[in-house]
Formats: structure tokens, C-alpha cells, sequence
């Protein structure tokens, strides 16, 4: 796994050749004020912000360079409402504290404990010398007391196995990421313990994508992230996916053990599952649908990560890009909507800022007509301590999948809590427990340059949809062009990328909610894909599945041409007469080589469920059975639809795009309607 770690509490009222790896992944914008500036007195700056009592961040995102920010802070409602622009229209800076209950705008569920959507509105912007700050900031140890986690051990393993036996077992889901917190009392200002700690930070942390400190009005938040989540920077947006966890042996990493790790099909899948949710939030917000590039190493002092860099091109609204792609999947769980269902029926308190980001929006300096007027430059809240009304807060979370050991999930919270509060210097710090935090920060390695390493990563690409590696738009041919197509979302937005791939086919498409898909808007489509979602086909008591129930029937009753994804598949099948049971093993993130009507097929599934029926059938009347030799059903088609169990959308499914375009062409090949 590639777990999260700590954050917050709320602050008060196609080519088929694999493609190489690409660029390097993303780093911070560069910092706001000129380089030609003459730097300010550190000394001067932090005494002023010490006693100033004005709110003020510092932010360490280049090598070498502190930025300082400081001006108003303004709480708003919605992420529409940041004040990007002033009374008079003229764009300004703000760094932007997104707290987790922002899912609700997508309609999300979650504990809500008006932790306030926070905006530093910023005056002015001025960078100082690291090492002057590391030198004038406070170094005494700020002492602890009432330490320890809201959730006893056992009350935490008894979450995480009801989590893999309920959530889990059940179909909703691949993975879920569930926190607790660990907390502390502390009688110091809140400003010298942030700077204190801050300090500790720039001493000892190296590699974090951002280190900072944000001091707002009885609030502070310090920390290091590992990871940014989206930066969109004249006109490109980029996501940074990362997973895979290599723990290195006693005397470091060599070539050889982490040439065995890369070669893992377990650590491999588990990062291209992350890759396939971030895919879903890029093909919201890009044109393009977003490009695959790497895979690279995210090299750390006690482990590796591997990553890719997702990237395509957009003219949204910043904000509108950030509400899109609430948020990271690797601090959440998968599918994004059903997680944070998970999420609010099993965590006991809600998350404040923990899984959130902070959000800095800068102007653009050049701009063209329809461009956005600001960059968005927006790190993880992770490994994050929070300091609010005397209590530290630093939550911890673990990513749950099926196979996940309720103690060693346990063990892996208690470890990232120490690499948190080790790296700012609240406790001693405990090598051994720091072992166990997999986003601790460190120096980039040389093994990355290895030439088998390379080649390794590199390999990784030749089991992926060439249609993700390589530049995207519409087809050559456009097979379907001048049709229309609705895609009913039925809470898997997977649908996006899918959506994506029917528009390079040549298709109009529109996404719409399973409870917003009006019969006459379906009937007037040419083509209606039934999508995916997570749960169980056979639960009566569901609006949403007896919603997609009525939706592939009535296709099915008026003979228009129908094509039905994974859930949907599985609905159709139970409406010809083919029984429904769960896997014993899930399918999550697994490719499968299948028979679809003839061809063989590398594709992705995502699958708990599945259609079974008598081994060595291949007709139902005039529907087509493709089936394994278990009876396990992957495709359907008869009249006017189709129907497919895998996910031809997944960067998992090399043979995707072919055979969506068959099942498509085969629906759509039914007589007039």
C-alpha cells in the first residue's frame, strides 16, 4: 500500500508501442517575488510575524528558498467564492486552507464540522534565504503533555476489519483510507511552536513537495507534503499518482532488492489502480482526457514510491479544476463517492483540513482570450500537525484493501504519527518507528539513473492501454461520428474516461447522474451506456441499483441500442436469467486476458460480483454468451446492446478502445428505431 499520513482538525468558527517515461514529475511553481528582489532581514520578517498577530504563511518549495505571505484571511462557503479578483477586477493572490467537508459540493457525503474554507488573501509575497531561516526561527523543544491516539488499538483494528469484512467483501469498493488522531496538549504560543517546528522541518525533512506554515487566527498548521495532488500552470493541468511502497532493507536500498520490488505484479497493479482514479478526475477536467507519463521513482530515506505524472491541457477556472478532483484517492479510497460514504459511516469524527489541500493561486503574468487568469499549485494535506486552542491534532490515516492485516494497520498509524511528530521535533525521534511512515521525506537516490532500473520502469508500460500513453483527440476515423450518447454515472467515474473514449470514436456525449437520467432525454440518444458502480446487483432496497435496473430494461423493451458496463452488465445478465454471485476473490485492479465473441482481449476489471452461468454456454436465444470455462460471464450482445464486465476504459485494458468501438458498432447496428 501506499497509505497517507498526517493532517488536520478545523480551525475555529494510439500507437500500441509502449511509451518511454517521459518527463520528470511535477515540482512547485517557481516562488512569486522577482529573484532580483534584494532579500529582506530574516531575523526582522519572523520577529515581525512572532508578535505581529497578523496571519501569515511560509513556505518552503524550492531548494534553498523560504516564501513569506502575509494579509487577510477570509472564510467562504464555496470553492466559487475564493477571491481571486478584487472589487475593481484586478487578480490577487491566496493561498487557500480546502478542508475535507468541500466534498460536499459534489455531493459527497461526510461529518461535517464547519471546518471553514479558508483564503489567506495575500499583500505581499517576499522570499527569504533558507539557512537565515532556519537561524532566526525558535529551536527549544516545545513540550507535550495528554499525549496519545482518540482511538485505543484495539477500537482501531476493530474498524479496520469491519472495513475489509462489510465495505470491502461487499463490493464497494477496492481500497478505503480510515484515520484516527493523535493528540496532545500544548501550553506554548501557537506561533513559536509553529515556527519551532517549522524549523525542525527545514533541519531535517528533505524531498517534501511543499514544507510549510500556516498561521491563521487561532489556527496553525505545519507540515511537510510528499505529494502535490493538482497544479494547472498556463494551461496544464497535472496530477501526480502515487503508490507502491518498497521499504528498504537494513543497510539500504541496491539495485537488486528493488529490482524484485518493481517486479511485483501485487505493488505494479496497486499503483495502476491509483493511476485509474486520478484518470477519472483528468478526463473531467481536460480536453484531452490527460496523458500517462512515466513510471518514475519517488525515492524517500526509508522507501521508494513509484509515481506517474498524469498531464493535458484545460481552460477551467482553477477553482472549478480543484472542486473536479476532490480529492486524492491515496488519502480517500476507491470509487472517490462511495469511499466517502465509507468514510463518514466508520470514522468517529469528522476530518478537518486531514486529506484536504492547501491551494495557492497565483496570477498569470501573460494571458490569452479564455485562458484562466490564475496557476493553481495544490500539495496533499498530508503529514500535517495541526495546533488549535491549546491541542495538537496530527491524523493519521491507513489505506485498507482486502488482504490488510488489522495489526499491521495499526502498527503503520503508530509509525506515520512518530515520522510526524519526530520531524518536527516534538518527540525524540524513533528511527525504528519512523520506519514504518512510507511518505517521510528524503534525498533522491541514484539507483533512479540505474540502466536496469530504468529498463524496469520502462516495462511497466507494455501492460497499459496505449491510448493513455500517447497523445489523445479525436479519431482519425470517427467511426460513430454525428451520433449522440448518454452515459448514466451510477456512481463510478470511471464514466469520464469512458465518456472520453466514446467522443475520440466520434460519439456527442453527456454524463448524467443515475437519479438525474429523465427517460425522455435517454430515448432521444442514439446510444445509452448504462456505467458502472460499486455494490451489489442483487440488492433490492437500493434506489440506485433498481433506478439502472429500469434504465437497461426500458432500452431493452424498445429495442434501442443499449451498452451496459460492469454493474449494468451484471443487471442485464440477471434479467436474462443468468445468477449473480460474488467472486471468492474480488477482481480489483486485475487484468485479464478474455474471450469477447471471438477475439482474445487484455482487459482491466474492477469486479466483486459477476454473472456466472452453466459452464460451455454461448447462447441464450438470440443473445451471444462470451464466458469463461467457470461460466463467469464477461460479455453479452443480442439485439440492439451489448454488454461488457471489465472496465475497457482502464489504463489496464490494452485492448480497450477495439472493443469498445466492436460492442459499440454492435449496438448501434440495430435496425431503425
Amino acid at each position: 500500500m501506499a497509505p497517507s499520513s498526517a493532517s488536520g482538525t478545523p480551525a475555529p468558527p494510439a500507437s500500441t508501442a509502449p511509451a518511454p517515461p517521459g518527463p520528470e514529475p511535477v515540482s512547485p511553481a517557481p516562488p512569486g517575488p522577482s529573484p532580483a528582489a534584494p532579500a529582506p532581514d530574516a531575523a526582522a520578517v519572523l520577529a515581525a510575524l512572532r508578535t505581529g498577530g497578523r496571519p501569515f504563511a511560509l513556505l518552503a518549495r524550492e531548494a534553498g528558498t523560504v516564501e513569506v505571505l502575509t494579509g487577510e484571511v477570509v472564510d467562504v462557503d464555496l470553492l466559487a467564492d475564493i477571491p481571486l479578483t478584487d472589487a475593481a477586477g484586478t487578480a490577487r493572490e491566496v493561498l487557500a486552507l480546502v478542508p475535507f467537508r468541500q466534498v460536499r459540493e459534489r455531493g459527497f457525503a461526510c461529518h461535517d464540522d464547519d471546518a471553514p474554507l479558508r483564503c489567506l488573501v495575500v499583500d505581499e509575497h517576499t522570499a527569504l534565504p533558507r539557512a537565515a531561516v532556519v537561524a532566526a526561527t525558535p529551536s527549544t523543544a516545545i513540550p507535550l503533555q495528554d499525549a496519545g491516539f482518540d482511538l485505543s488499538d484495539p477500537e482501531y483494528a476493530q474498524i479496520v476489519r469491519t472495513v475489509i469484512a462489510d465495505e470491502i467483501g461487499r463490493g464497494e469498493g477496492a481500497n478505503f483510507v480510515i484515520r484516527r488522531d493523535f493528540t496532545a496538549g500544548v501550553d506554548a504560543d501557537p506561533v513559536t511552536a509553529g515556527l519551532t517546528w517549522f524549523r525542525a522541518l527545514l533541519e531535517h525533512e528533505r524531498g517534501a513537495y511543499w514544507t510549510f506554515l500556516i498561521s491563521t487566527d487561532g489556527h496553525v498548521a505545519v507540515g511537510a507534503s510528499p505529494e502535490a495532488h493538482v497544479v494547472a500552470r498556463d494551461g496544464v493541468v497535472t496530477m501526480n499518482p502515487i503508490s507502491g511502497t518498497f521499504r528498504h532493507p537494513a543497510g539500504g536500498a541496491t539495485v537488486e532488492t528493488l529490482s524484485t520490488f518493481l517486479a511485483s505484479t501485487k505493488e505494479t497493479e496497486e499503483l495502476f489502480m491509483v493511476v485509474d482514479e486520478e484518470l477519472k478526475m483528468m478526463s473531467a477536467v481536460c480536453s484531452d482526457g490527460g496523458r500517462i507519463t512515466g513510471p518514475h521513482l519517488k525515492e524517500m530515506s526509508r522507501l521508494t514510491h513509484t509515481e506517474y505524472v498524469l498531464r493535458g491541457r484545460s481552460r477551467m477556472d482553477p477553482r472549478d479544476i480543484l472542486r473536479e478532483t476532490m480529492f486524492a484517492p491515496t488519502v480517500t479510497g476507491s470509487p472517490m463517492q462511495n469511499a466517502c460514504t465509507v468514510i463518514t459511516r466508520h470514522e468517529r469524527a469528522p476530518r478537518g483540513y486531514y486529506s484536504g489541500v492547501a491551494a495557492l493561486f497565483t496570477p498569470r503574468e501573460t494571458l490569452t482570450v479564455d485562458d484562466p487568469t490564475h496557476d493553481l499549485d495544490a500539495p496533499i494535506l498530508i503529514r500535517t500537525a495541526y495546533l488549535t486552542g491549546g491541542r495538537l491534532r496530527v491524523p493519521v490515516g491507513a489505506t485498507l484493501v482486502r488482504h490488510s492485516d488489522p495489526d499491521g494497520e495499526v502498527s503503520e498509524t503508530h509509525g506515520k504519527a512518530a515520522g510526524v511528530l519526530g520531524a518536527i521535533g516534538a518527540v525524540e525521534r524513533d528511527r525504528r518507528a519512523e520506519a514504518s511512515d512510507p511518505d517521510a521525506p528524503a534525498e533522491p537516490d541514484a539507483l533512479a539513473d540505474d540502466p536496469d532500473i530504468v529498463r524496469l520502469l520502462a516495462s511497466r508500460n507494455a501492460r497499459l492501454a496505449p491510448f493513455w500513453l500517447n497523445p489523445q483527440g479525436p479519431g482519425v476515423d470517427a467511426p460513430f461520428a454525428g451520433r449522440t450518447a448518454i452515459v448514466v454515472d451510477a456512481e463510478d467515474r470511471f464514466t469520464t474516461m469512458l465518456a472520453h473514449q466514446l467522443r475520440h470514436l466520434g460519439l456527442q456525449v453527456r454524463i448524467v447522474p443515475w437519479d438525474a437520467a429523465s427517460d425522455s432525454d435517454m430515448d432521444a440518444a442514439d446510444l445509452v451506456v448504462a456505467g458502472p458502480g460499486p455494490g451489489d446487483p442483487r440488492d433490492d432496497d437500493s434506489a440506485r441499483i433498481r433506478r439502472m435496473r429500469d434504465v437497461v430494461a426500458r432500452r431493452r423493451a424498445n429495442g434501442m441500442p443499449l451498452l451496459a458496463v460492469c454493474l449494468s452488465h451484471q443487471i442485464l445478465a440477471h434479467g436474462l436469467g443468468i445468477g449473480l454471485e460474488p467472486l471468492a476473490q474480488p477482481h480489483q485492479g486485475l487484468q485479464k486476458t478474455v474471450d469477447v465473441f471471438g477475439e482474445q482481449a487484455s482487459i482491466g476489471f474492477y469486479n466483486t460480483f459477476t454473472a456466472r452461468g452453466a459452464p460451455g454456454t454461448t447462447r441464450i436465444g438470440d443473445v451471444e454468451v462470451a464466458a469463461d470455462d467457470t461460466g463467469a460471464v464477461s460479455a453479452l450482445r443480442g439485439p440492439a446492446f451489448a454488454s461488457v464486465q471489465g472496465h475497457l476504459e482502464s489504463i489496464l485494458s490494452r485492448d480497450g478502445l477495439h472493443t469498445l468501438e466492436r460492442l459499440c458498432a454492435h449496438a448501434l447496428a440495430a435496425p431503425a428505431y
